[in-house]
């Protein structure tokens, strides 16, 4: 997530910064320099603003990801997404099973995500 998206998932919430810092338990200046582009959004940060973002959205009548990817039944069957019955959050768990492989971390898991209907259907910014 970058700063130009920070900002607008805040706007999206309808937050101040000083609001958006207690959401997010951490300091005004921490926001601020998110905003700003002086520090760079922790993944724990950014899990949380998207997990948010996506609250606010109805998810009703989403298909789940391994209807969406038609994942065949043995990785559904090791996928956490499945596990749980997630499927339209699958971009919110680690661990999952998309396109055959796991990503190694966050970042290249939200690069795939990023471009995945699934994880569009949920985000607005």
């Amino acid at each position: 997530m970058n700063k130009k998206e920070f900002s607008n998932a805040r706007v999206l919430l309808g937050k101040t910064q000083k609001q958006m810092s207690h959401l997010l338990g951490t300091s005004l200046k921490a926001i601020e320099s998110y905003e700003q582009g002086w520090r760079k959004i922790p993944v724990h940060i950014e899990r949380q603003v998207l997990f948010l973002l996506a609250l606010r959205n109805p998810r009703k009548g989403t298909e789940p990801c391994w209807i969406v990817q038609s994942c065949p039944e043995e990785e559904r069957n090791n996928c956490p997404a499945w596990e749980f019955q997630c499927g339209d959050l699958c971009w919110f768990i680690n661990g999952t099973i998309c396109r055959g492989t796991r990503e190694k971390n966050w970042e290249t898991k939200m690069k795939t995500c990023r471009k995945c209907k699934v994880f569009k259907s949920c985000q607005s910014f």
